[in-house]
């Protein structure tokens, strides 16, 4: 196992950026940059053994400087999004930026993924990880409280990436971190993920209202193209008649983790049946957000001049439910000093 460094590029205000490479004895390659925090690359084996790039991305730092749709980042002060763009903690409302029509979405104009963390290569035994940290201001974004941030990424020789986030504060705020990647296990520039099949372990889900806004009902999914409690093809019911279908512009929507929140449990599976790749993510978040990319441009160049299509990646993103600050009967995403934020994903590989 090794995890090497070279430089990737420099920031407009001359910030250098660098990009690690952290590689299992099994060939899986995890490809890193300080900038977003961002997982530029994945090399993961097919049914036959051969390598190919799962997650959506770009050659050069300017690319995802200058036009990212949150491709392979760190999200954050708050993942997904918030109603009106403002909440109220201890009688105090705060006021964050409106970046996707009324609504405040992934931390802001300049999140998490749009700034250069410090970083720090270390080697545990039988895996190689990379640890990044970053001080966010009090007001940053408009969220209180300075935040101390460490995001660890960790691959092994069981072929998983494992993300632990960590985060302190001095002053209540609101945290929900997560990472942005978006999968295509039949190689990232191979066409639509309409033909995956996925599986949610998730019997409810967060209905949404025309500004993607959750109502504040538990749904269950059960009866409705929202029900992924069994392995199904991602493209079968993406165009029915549904409501809220026809509001996230296809799967765009919250579902609730089956199990104990904290405890680290299965989350979901996706698979594609040519290459047999199969994505396992566990959790210890209380729910994933399944997005199918369906904002998505018709066309988009990425790596290695590649033509990313419309629904050309999926996202699962473990998280806090969407507008959590404002809705008092949902998991609390509140932080208060002297308490510590901690939460682990992991995207756990393999092939049948």
């Amino acid at each position: 196992m090794n995890i090497a460094k070279q430089a990737f590029g420099t920031m407009p205000d001359g910030t250098p950026v660098d990009l690690y490479t952290l590689v299992n004895d099994n060939g899986i390659t995890a490809k890193i940059t300080n900038y977003g925090g961002i997982i530029v690359s994945l090399l993961v084996p097919d049914k036959k053994g051969n390598l190919d790039d799962i997650v959506l991305g770009f050659d050069t730092l300017t690319e995802y400087v200058e036009h990212n749709p949150y491709f392979g980042c760190l999200v954050g002060r708050f993942g997904n999004r918030i109603a009106n763009a403002r909440f109220t903690l201890a009688g105090t409302e705060y006021v964050l930026a409106q970046n996707d029509g009324q609504n405040h979405l992934h931390g802001g104009e300049i999140g998490f993924d749009k700034v250069v963390w410090n970083a720090e290569p270390v080697t545990e035994g039988n895996a190689v990880g990379l640890k990044l940290t970053h001080l966010s201001p009090d007001g940053d974004e408009g969220y209180p409280g300075n935040l101390s941030l460490t995001v660890t990424y960790t691959l092994d020789n069981d072929n998983a990436l494992h993300i632990d986030y960590v985060a302190t504060t001095d002053k209540a705020t609101v945290v929900n971190l997560t990472n942005h990647s978006y999968f295509n296990l039949a190689g990232a520039g191979s066409g639509d993920i309409l033909g995956h099949t996925l599986e949610i372990v998730a019997d409810r889900f967060t209905p949404v209202d025309d500004t993607l806004i959750p109502t504040g009902e538990l749904r269950p999914v059960a009866g409705s193209p929202l029900d992924f409690t069994s392995a199904t093809v991602i493209g079968d019911r993406i165009e029915q008649d549904d409501e809220q279908l026809k509001l996230g512009g296809g799967y765009d929507h919250c579902w609730v983790v089956n199990g104990e929140p904290g405890t680290m449990r299965l989350a979901a599976r996706a698979c594609d049946p040519a290459s047999g790749r199969i994505l396992e993510i566990h959790s210890t978040e209380p729910a994933i957000q399944f997005y199918a990319g369906n904002m998505m441009p018709e066309t988009l160049t990425g790596k290695g001049g590649k033509t990313y299509v419309r629904r050309g990646g999926f996202c699962l993103e473990t998280e806090h439910y969407p507008d959590s600050p404002n809705q008092p009967d949902f998991p609390s995403t509140t932080l208060e000093p002297g308490d510590t934020y901690e939460t682990t994903t992991t995207f756990a590989f393999r092939v049948e």
